[in-house]
């Protein structure tokens, strides 16, 4: 899962048009899936597989102690998390919580029913043929 996740990031980074740091292309992945999980898990399945997600990532990543997860599923950060969003060690970091999600997906609901949804999300990008990939 850990292509799959730099795929989705590199994605994202392609999409941003106003520049953002790197960090936050991770971090639009796990936005952009909130919506068909939030339908699929309701909004409290999906904050719960979030947070899951962020405390396993944080294992390898300490700076994602300065987000937390909104009532909604959305991302708050911490002025520490805010000021080093553009190194390095934060973009790796929200590649780790990208990880993460997509291993749990996995898990819990199985790699044909995760790359789907990842395909419906990013149908040009993530995957031609979710089918083909032969996993």
């Amino acid at each position: 899962m850990r292509t799959l996740a730099q795929i989705l990031i590199a994605e994202e980074r392609r999409a941003d048009r106003d520049s953002a740091p790197p960090s936050r292309a991770a971090f639009r992945v796990c936005e952009k899936l909130r919506a068909p999980l939030c339908t699929f898990a309701g909004a409290a399945g999906f904050r719960s597989l979030l947070s899951r997600a962020l405390v396993l990532a944080r294992v390898d990543a300490p700076l994602l102690a300065g987000v937390q997860i909104k009532a909604d599923g959305t991302f708050l950060y911490s002025p520490e998390m805010e000021a080093q969003s553009a190194s390095a060690e934060a973009a790796q970091a929200g590649a780790a919580l990208v990880d993460q999600l997509l291993g749990l997906l996995i898990t819990f609901i199985g790699e044909a029913l995760t790359l789907r949804l990842v395909h419906d999300v990013w149908p040009q990008t993530a995957l031609k043929d979710p089918k083909s990939t032969g996993k």
